[in-house]
């Protein structure tokens, strides 16, 4: 397993695996997946402060996380939000606490301290896998997304570094 800074050749991989949450989960509130130039301008967007990395296996880019803004005003510059997506047939292999370890790592050193991840809730192991990443669930917005006719509620998970 290789992780790296995501570049401009892996947004179609990107937009694939991102596909599959927009389409066939709740788990992204989007409704309609981006292209890959929406991806890449996406990532071209948080690249230059913030980690936005890929895991990569045998030459195949099996997952992705990254950082952004946790939000727009200027005294939160010490808080970010992390972000992951593995390709649904990768689940489980280690990626994603591989990427998050190597987000950290970068982060630490940037100032940032706090990060914060908005995960559905309940569902689809993500709540579990952030409290194995020292997460823990700070806040809860009671169906606040709409998706397949069905109403959603998200947590805030917080963890310190």
């Amino acid at each position: 397993m290789v992780i790296r800074d995501a570049v401009s050749e892996d947004a179609e991989a990107l937009a694939d695996i991102y596909r599959y949450y927009v389409e066939e989960t709740a788990i992204s509130f989007e409704y309609t997946a981006p292209d890959k130039d929406e991806m890449e301008r996406r990532r071209k967007t948080y690249s230059d402060f913030y980690p936005y990395l890929v895991a990569e296996e045998n030459g195949k880019v099996v997952g992705y996380a990254y950082a952004h803004p946790f939000s727009q005003r200027a005294a939160y510059y010490r808080s970010a939000e992390i972000t992951i997506y593995l390709d649904k047939s990768e689940l489980h292999h280690g990626y994603g606490k591989a990427l998050y370890d190597e987000i950290e790592r970068r982060l630490k050193g940037s100032g940032v301290t706090n990060l914060y991840a908005i995960v559905m809730y309940p569902g689809a192991g993500s709540v579990e896998f952030h409290e194995k990443m020292g997460y823990r669930i700070v806040g809860k917005l009671t169906d606040c997304g709409e998706k397949f006719g069905k109403l959603w509620s998200v947590v805030y998970m917080e963890k310190r570094i």
